[in-house]
């Protein structure tokens, strides 16, 4: 598989500095950040980061809008819907991407009605084990699950999510019969994997950090271009002769479709000077993310490569909602 390695290696040459403050009409009232998760939440973290830096930069107040549900669409609907051109949406690669791959209901296409304004934020996946499982690395996983076909469990927040397609395209490269089991939250998934009841999962690096630092789950591989800063001795799937993978958790910003390119301009610029702020790289830092601001571009090649991608593999492995 080739998303990141085509749509987001170099991304730190790639960041756009500072747009000019240009005069414009807009805005001409408050502007607001709908984020389809709860406060504290790290889109959350991000999204008051860059509503800090864009209050005196636009002239106006930044609110962040938290409208948790739906593993996020329940946000960007909400932000769709509301039609006034001073709604911006701050969201994660499902409901901005592939989300409607999964749930053709879903009441808005990512691909037609956003325009990718910047790329925030990324944070590869882990691939871990209960810590009685077995096995050491993913060739152990492997054979491990091939002798226990239909045996094993994995967990997810969500048919169609990254955490459970990255997972289900594994387990059917290698011929492997695992059951998906879905949670609401990546502390209930991990929960789980900790307890033993289920025994894998790939979950966003971030989330599962502390219970890997600590010994509660077996790590065994990333899933990014690089090894994890926190979990240096864990190689990445490429390092153990898997294809080419590179599959991230990401946040992105977006404008509502028909938003004119000159503002989808000013504000990436204005993103990439947020993100570059000291107090907004920790936090995100601490939270597992690596800090990026991209210019528009390479978040719409982004969303186009993971469409393309992950409807083959959803449509080969008849993934649908209740998968």
């Amino acid at each position: 598989m080739s998303i990141p390695r085509r749509a987001a290696l170099a991304l730190p040459a790639l960041a756009v500095a500072p747009a000019a403050r240009a005069q414009a009409p807009w805005p001409s009232r408050p502007v607001r950040l709908v984020v389809g998760f709860p406060a504290g939440s790290t889109p959350d973290i991000a999204a008051r980061a860059l509503a800090q830096h864009l209050q005196p930069v636009l002239g106006q107040p930044v609110v962040v809008d938290n409208r948790a549900g739906g593993g996020g669409t329940i946000g960007v609907d909400a932000a769709l819907r509301a039609q006034d051109e001073h709604s911006l949406i701050v969201t994660i690669g499902g409901p901005g991407s592939i989300a409607r791959l999964v749930n053709p209901q879903l009441p808005y296409d990512p691909a037609t009605d956003l325009m990718p304004v910047s790329l925030l934020a990324r944070m590869p996946f882990v691939l871990s084990v209960h810590p009685g499982v077995p096995v050491r690395d993913v060739a152990g996983l492997v054979a491990h699950a091939r002798a226990n076909q239909g045996r094993l469990n994995y967990g997810s927040v969500g048919a169609g999510t990254l955490g459970h397609l990255v997972t289900a395209e594994f387990a059917a490269r290698h011929g492997l019969d695992m059951t998906h089991v879905p949670f609401r939250s990546w502390p209930q998934a991990i929960g789980e994997v900790v307890a033993g009841r289920v025994q894998l999962v790939a979950a966003a690096a971030g989330a599962v950090l502390p219970q890997a630092l600590s010994e509660q789950v077996r790590p065994l591989a990333v899933t990014g271009e690089a090894r994890v800063n926190q979990l240096p001795a864990i190689p990445t799937l490429r390092e153990q002769n898997e294809p080419d993978i590179g599959v991230y958790a990401w946040i992105g910003l977006f404008a509502p479709r028909g938003t004119p390119e000159a503002r989808i301009t000013r504000l990436a610029g204005e993103a990439a000077a947020a993100l570059a702020a000291p107090e907004t790289h920790r936090a995100l830092t601490t939270a597992g993310f690596e800090p990026l601001g991209t210019p528009p571009g390479l978040l719409a090649t982004l969303v186009r490569a993971e469409l393309s991608h992950w409807g083959e593999v959803i449509q080969r492995l008849g993934i649908r909602p209740e998968s």
